[in-house]
């Protein structure tokens, strides 16, 4: 049965202790350096013909708020922040292992020119782009609608990807490509659509700055085999981590986020995860 292991701590320590070449798949989401506090408020809703929401069929209800999580989300020099980090991660990888780091286009360019520099540029396989579509729509200029995905190989000419695993996704015209081919669908591309984590749907954690399963799952599947040993380090609310056990993967997670600690541990309630350098001792 596959492993959680949750660190709560400075990722870079945890990441200078781990063996070289001992992870196979490292996916991060670390903060994008918007220069905002970013909040997350946990919500539920309530039928109530005064409400102020509409539903289906014309029925209304009441938001009620259950509180809220936020962080600060800037440093004074992102890159000096991640580069040990970056640098350590490299170290980690198997010879035949992948990094995916997951950034917005505040910073992706300039976090790419530092992975050419650590990788080197061969290793540079996908520029990955998360598209969707929810939300504010700016009237000032094209709203920012999609995140980026850098996809980095250790070794360029050895790496894991099981295309044959991916999910399918609809051809947007599957009137041209005959009935049984509609039917199968196709791979993705590098442009995925997928829509961010419904606010009030049973995926959501309230987490910030969580992303959804199927964009995970994807990476999962394609990017490392059964039983392999997966680490993210800025784990935040778990998505990773529970991908990886849902797919029959070892996870190592590690975030400093009291908050992300929270709502992993109420994510993780039952599954065997065990727990590390908790404030309060979590482990059962």
């Amino acid at each position: 049965m596959p492993a959680l292991h949750i660190h709560f701590g400075d990722n870079l320590d945890l990441l200078r202790t781990l063996p070289e070449g001992s992870i196979d798949l490292i996916y991060v989401d670390p903060p994008f350096n918007t220069g905002k506090v970013q909040t997350r408020t946990q919500i539920a809703i309530e039928p109530d013909e005064h409400g102020d929401r509409r539903g289906f069929a014309g029925r209304t209800y009441r938001t009620l708020p259950l509180g809220t999580r936020a962080y600060a989300d800037w440093f004074d020099d992102y890159l000096a922040f991640l580069e040990p980090r970056l640098a350590e991660a490299h170290r980690v990888l198997r010879p035949n292992g992948s990094l995916f780091l997951h950034l917005d286009c505040r910073e992706v360019h300039y976090a790419k020119v530092l992975l050419d520099q650590i990788f080197g540029r061969a290793s540079f396989l996908n520029e990955i782009i998360w598209a969707y579509d929810y939300g504010a729509r700016s009237k000032s200029r094209w709203p920012a609608k999609h995140d980026t995905l850098l996809w980095y190989a250790r070794n360029p000419r050895d790496y894991v990807f099981n295309l044959d695993a991916s999910d399918r996704i609809p051809y947007m015209a599957p009137g041209l490509v005959g009935p049984e081919k509609a039917a199968r669908g196709k791979t993705p591309t590098d442009v995925w659509w997928h829509t961010i984590v419904s606010p009030t749907g049973k995926e959501k954690t309230g987490y910030p700055t969580q992303k959804p399963r199927g964009i995970l799952d994807r990476i999962v599947k394609v990017h490392s085999n059964s039983g392999a040993q997966l680490l993210d380090f800025f784990a935040g609310s778990g998505t990773f981590g529970e991908s990886a056990w849902k797919h029959g993967r070892d996870c190592i997670l590690v975030d400093s986020n009291p908050q992300a600690l929270e709502v992993m541990q109420k994510r993780f309630a039952g599954l065997p995860a065990i727990w590390h350098n908790w404030p309060v001792e979590k482990n059962r």
